[in-house]
């Protein structure tokens, strides 16, 4: 069975810092494509960044560039989302996703609250 599960949410003034980790089980991490996304209260669902699996490379949607940083642990299975310098707008439920090779896997999800 294949499983995404995040964790790190919680409530945080703003300007704080919070990590986010996405642990996979049933898949090897090193075989996919990584991807956070968020939704804000009556928002649609945001795409944050994502991190490839062959390159390791990253790209952070342009709201978050400077703050948040994704990382990868393929020996933990674990892929990260560091956020700094967190903002009132940036809280939503945090999702992560896996794909490659025609599958998707979703994560639960993780809520950040960030107050002013």
């Amino acid at each position: 069975e294949v499983r995404l599960v995040e964790s790190g949410g919680g409530l945080v003034q703003a300007g704080g810092s919070l990590r986010l980790s996405c642990a996979l089980s049933g898949v090897t991490l090193a075989d996919y494509d990584v991807a956070w996304f968020r939704r804000a209260p009556e928002k649609e669902r945001e795409g944050v960044g994502c991190i490839s699996s062959r390159t390791g490379d990253t790209y952070l949607t342009d709201s978050v560039k400077g703050r948040f940083a994704i990382s990868r642990d393929n020996a933990k299975n674990t892929v990260n989302l560091q956020m700094n310098s967190l903002k009132p707008e940036d809280t939503a439920v945090y999702y992560c996703r896996a794909s490659q090779f025609g599958n998707v896997y979703w994560g639960q999800g993780t809520q950040v609250t960030v107050s002013s």
